[in-house]
């Protein structure tokens, strides 16, 4: 099989909430992997030294600055993109946030902003996204759900709901969508050490635990979830619809 099935030479790839963390180790992954990716983030600062890093490794890249939450900023931007640059081929719905709280005394308002970044930006950016990649007859968006998708643990039953959505979600994308030459799949992580796990990370009873109940014995490192996404957002994925990749060391197949 030809490796060129895994190369993402000439495509665009955007991913949103790519200023750290996941999104980063994604985006330079798929610009390893020849993609033109969109790093996106609410700080234009951030992003410029992010843009200075990825020209310095000699990747290509550009930004686009808007809050995920914020559907008509986001719709602007992208249009704009598609008018004036060229196509985005790619989309990586990655941007996502964490409240822990025990359940009976979760505010409110956290709630809400779990359902915004988590969900409801996932819904609205693949809208926007799918609107330019239909007309096209294909496209690709990989949405990141969470091991969390299937198991639930104490104080994050409303983060547990959000990913479950998506991975949901992911789904009737594929349904609808399939047929105009989209794939639309998502990628479960385990626990990676990323700034949103730093409060597990950084208790050694939770991580100790961890590494005791995951198979491979450890954390996941962010540059191990590189492969999965280019894979679906490659030719080797273009029957794969609908499907969430579970890539967490084998946490949630064993007992």
């Amino acid at each position: 099989m030809s490796l060129n099935l895994f190369s993402l030479e000439g495509k665009t790839a955007l991913i949103t909430g790519s200023s750290q963390g996941i999104g980063l180790a994604l985006a330079q992954g798929m610009a390893r992997a020849g993609a033109h990716v969109i790093i996106n983030g609410r700080t234009k600062d951030k992003l410029f030294s992010i843009l200075e890093e990825f020209e310095r490794d000699g990747l290509s890249a550009s930004s686009m600055c808007f809050d995920v939450t914020d559907s008509a900023t986001a719709r602007a931007a992208f249009d704009e993109y598609e008018a004036d640059i060229g196509p985005i081929d790619i989309v990586v719905n990655n941007a996502g946030m964490q409240h822990r709280s025990p359940l009976e005394e979760f505010p409110d308002e956290a709630f809400e902003k779990l359902l915004q970044t988590n969900i409801t930006s996932v819904f609205q950016i693949s809208k926007i996204a799918a609107a330019h990649m239909i007309k096209r007859g294909k496209g690709k968006i990989i949405n990141i759900s969470s091991v969390n998708a299937a198991l639930a643990r104490q104080t994050i039953a409303p983060y547990t709901a959000t990913k479950g959505a998506v991975s949901n979600l992911t789904k009737g994308m594929a349904a609808d969508w399939a047929k105009y030459g989209l794939q639309c799949n998502a990628i479960a992580p385990g626990y990676f050490l990323t700034p949103l796990n730093k409060a597990l990370s950084d208790d050694p009873d939770f991580s100790n635990w961890l590494t005791k109940r995951t198979p491979a014995g450890r954390w996941g490192n962010v540059d191990e979830l590189a492969g999965a996404c280019i894979f679906l957002a490659a030719d080797a994925s273009s029957f794969v619809n609908g499907h969430t990749l579970f890539v967490d060391g084998g946490l949630t197949v064993s007992v």
